[in-house]
């Protein structure tokens, strides 16, 4: 049993995930595909240890598609990002979606192992997209990870079949 639990999100945990979110990405708001999104605002689940938020995910449904617009895990190689997944992967299941979708950065290779060994699989890369997504959050760094240029989206989804 792992020391931490997961459980939904609810308004009295804005000002958390706020917070959560402007840590990891300078700010709560996520621009993809050209669009902003306020993860804040949508729902998702909360990872707690010994009362303390480790981890979140924030995620919509939009027909038979649910995607992850922001996950946040502060203690690495724990299971939280895993079991953040298995979470919304269970609600988007019992809400009828037939697909997971996230979207990344080339510079996130945590992310992108993340993914792919629960499942995920590359379906697009949107070359430069991060250039233009400065034009809406201009605290989007030049350099990302490991000091990778930062240039590239890569959506990968998974088959909830």
């Amino acid at each position: 049993m792992p020391p931490f639990t997961i459980r939904p999100t609810t308004p009295a945990d804005r000002p958390r995930v706020i917070a959560m979110l402007t840590d990891a990405f300078a700010r709560p708001e996520q621009v993809v595909r050209g669009q902003r999104y306020h993860p804040e605002d949508l729902p998702g689940f909360i990872a707690e240890w010994n009362g303390e938020a480790v981890g979140l995910i924030a995620y919509f449904i939009e027909d038979d598609v649910c995607e992850i617009m922001a996950l946040v895990s502060l203690e690495e190689n724990q299971g939280i990002g895993s079991a953040l997944l298995a979470a919304v992967a269970d609600a988007a299941r019992a809400a009828g979606c037939r697909r997971l979708r996230v979207v990344t950065t080339n510079d996130n290779l945590r992310a992108l192992r993340l993914y792919q060994k629960r499942d995920f699989r590359l379906v697009e890369l949107r070359v430069n997209a991060t250039n233009e997504a400065r034009k809406l959050k201009p605290e989007i760094p030049l350099l990302g990870n490991d000091g990778i240029p930062l240039r590239d989206e890569l959506e990968l989804e998974m088959d909830l079949g």
